[in-house]
């Protein structure tokens, strides 16, 4: 296991996946490879120009792939619920996997469609939703699975369950981004705890990309007012991806391993095995205390349901 690679993706014909932000990075390789496995794959995408390139991309890679777009702004919940619509209709209700890809990173304070803070809405907020509207196409497909992407930021990030959306603290676009991937795992898990109660036949796991050069690092100087701070940490951001980040192709290895391969188990976590997760081929490994904690997933699990009005699956 210490070598996967793409090369051991089994055949993937009959497979429907959606995976989130499918237009660029992780979200387009993951698709790309899953399409030329042979799985059905719909692109669940925010910009439909970006979208329609992807589709094309995908088409010219993978031979005979028909890719679908389905259109999907994380950060409004309306969106999100249509696109669950859309989903169950194409599908019939036989949805295999769903890669919770999608997501901002470091952004300077914004707000989301619904007034949720940015980073913690549409990375966690919009993505528990659109699982829980999916959970019935799910069960209607072959051992589904579900895999929710974190990072390496959620090490020693904390949920703030009284300010999530950081209304009466100050913000902070590292911090609030850590707390998004750390809910991300939390959720993870205890969604996989809810569907073991449940008996269902489905599997919630977890992944990170290690440190991979997306095109989202960088965005965090810009955050920054002054332009000193803005340049010494623009200059750490080249100097890192220079010396340790791994290309898009590495870095999706942990989610395709996760969305694919038959040792994976309800609740793990798939990480880069080298260099301290930051690269290297996938492994399984344990999630992080804190999102292994049953008392923080069912107050995360409630707190989340609150804020979106979306009832969760399972009960």
């Amino acid at each position: 296991m210490t070598r996967w690679s793409e090369a051991d993706i089994a055949d993937q014909t009959g497979r429907t996946v959606l995976v989130t932000g499918a237009n660029s990075g992780l979200g387009l390789r993951t698709a790309e490879v899953l399409a030329g496995k042979g799985a059905r794959v719909l692109l669940a995408c925010r910009s439909a120009e970006r979208g329609a390139k992807a589709l094309e991309q995908i088409r010219a890679a993978a031979a005979g792939a028909a890719p679908e777009l389905i259109p999907l702004d994380l950060s409004e919940l309306a969106s999100v619920r249509a696109a669950a619509v859309s989903v169950r209709e194409r599908t019939g209700d036989a949805l295999d996997v769903l890669v919770n890809n999608a997501g901002v990173m470091a952004t300077a304070r914004g707000r989301t469609a619904d007034g949720f803070e940015l980073q913690f809405g549409t990375n966690h907020l919009g993505h528990a939703a659109l699982t829980w509207l999916l959970l019935p196409a799910l069960r209607g497909g072959r051992h589904a699975r579900v895999v929710t992407l974190s990072s390496v930021m959620a090490i020693g990030a904390r949920i703030d369950l009284e300010d999530p959306n950081a209304d009466h603290r100050r913000y902070n676009p590292a911090t609030a981004y850590g707390q998004s991937k750390l809910a991300n795992q939390v959720f993870a898990v205890e969604l996989d705890r809810r569907l073991r109660a449940a008996g269902d036949d489905v599997l919630s796991v977890a992944a990170h990309p290690g440190y991979t050069s997306t095109g989202l690092g960088g965005g965090m100087a810009r955050t920054y007012t002054n332009p000193v701070v803005r340049s010494i940490i623009a200059g750490g951001h080249r100097i890192g991806e220079a010396l340790f980040a791994q290309n898009v192709r590495q870095g999706a290895l942990p989610q395709l391993y996760a969305a694919t391969a038959d040792d994976v188990a309800g609740g793990d976590y798939i990480a880069p095995g080298g260099l301290g997760g930051l690269r290297g081929s996938p492994v399984r490994t344990r999630p992080l205390s804190a999102a292994r904690s049953e008392s923080l997933g069912a107050k995360l699990w409630d707190v989340t349901a609150k804020l979106t009005g979306v009832t969760p699956d399972p009960a």
